[in-house]
């Protein structure tokens, strides 16, 4: 068989996209692949599909990171509505408590717990709308501990709890005051029993 461009010189292979038989000078290897020039050159100059673009309709990180600091709006900007709610929720049940009449010691743990959370918020939110614009899995919610422990959850029983007692008249300062670090206690404990049973 003679190369089609060569009538004059033996064919060593044939041009995988055209078939016709190449010489020596006319192949274009490519990775062990025989190509003529002008396939080659039209598989290179082929029009390459378009990178992907988010969708219009995803939400903008920056645009969720400053609604993320008004409480609940920067979930609900991402779709996430029963999150949005339990934002407004935990972050309206942290404000009501300063309200009572609790020891200082309480006062200070609600602070610091207010402050976390309000820098919580809008980095959660941030984080999603993030992941949403490029078509990624959603990330794990900061709130939900290892083994998907559903902290907001907690956090609202817990406020609910503090509300409760207050309105049956059985939170006593004294009891606050000398009480609270039995809740460190009990938090250690329950770490500890999980670490324990994770190694187990």
């Amino acid at each position: 068989m003679k190369c089609a461009e060569h009538p004059e010189v033996e064919a060593v292979g044939y041009c995988r996209q055209c078939g016709k038989p190449l010489c020596q000078s006319c192949t274009r290897d490519v990775r062990g692949a025989l190509y003529c020039e002008s396939c080659l050159a039209s598989i290179v100059a082929a029009p390459q599909a378009p990178a992907a673009r988010p969708s219009s309709g995803s939400p903008n990180p920056g645009t969720a990171l400053a609604l993320g600091f008004i409480p609940g709006l920067g979930a609900v900007y991402n779709g996430e509505y029963i999150k949005g709610l339990i934002h407004v929720l935990i972050f309206g049940g942290i404000i009501a408590a300063f309200g009572m009449d609790l020891p200082w010691e309480v006062n200070t743990i609600l602070a610091i717990a207010l402050g976390c959370f309000y820098f919580y918020m809008p980095i959660e939110a941030h984080r999603v709308a993030k992941a949403k614009r490029g078509g990624e899995p959603e990330p794990k919610d900061l709130m939900v501990g290892e083994g998907n422990k559903p902290i907001g959850a907690i956090v609202l029983i817990a406020l609910g709890v503090l509300f409760l007692l207050a309105n049956f008249h059985l939170l006593w300062r004294d009891w606050f005051a000398k009480g609270w670090p039995l809740a460190l206690i009990a938090i250690g404990i329950w770490i500890m029993t999980d670490r324990m049973r994770k190694t187990s």
